[in-house]
């Protein structure tokens, strides 16, 4: 799978796992040079508590548009450090 964003590939993986309709990437699988983390944190009820990154493409940003959960609730446990997406950006096979 592949994150794009800007025309720019953001993230590849054949390792993503699916859950919610979302895919989650492996931390490695991140080109940091588009990442920037955020003060934005949420919650969710039995994931846990999830932390952001911008997403940074040239002077193009798109703030909070990737989350992961680095502690998950033990329901959750398969995605922690994992990375997903949204916010316009697209996610596609390889």
């Amino acid at each position: 799978m592949k994150a794009i964003w800007n025309d720019t590939v953001l993230a590849t993986s054949n390792d993503t796992v699916l859950l919610e309709g979302n895919h989650y990437f492996p931390p490695e699988s991140l080109d940091q040079r588009y990442f920037e983390p955020s003060e934005r944190h949420s919650v969710c009820p039995w994931k846990g508590t999830a932390h952001y990154y911008t997403v940074k493409v040239g002077e193009a940003r798109n703030p909070d548009a990737a989350w992961y959960y680095p502690e998950p609730k033990p329901a959750a446990q398969a995605i922690r450090g994992r990375v997903a997406f949204w916010r316009g950006v697209d996610i596609r096979p390889d």
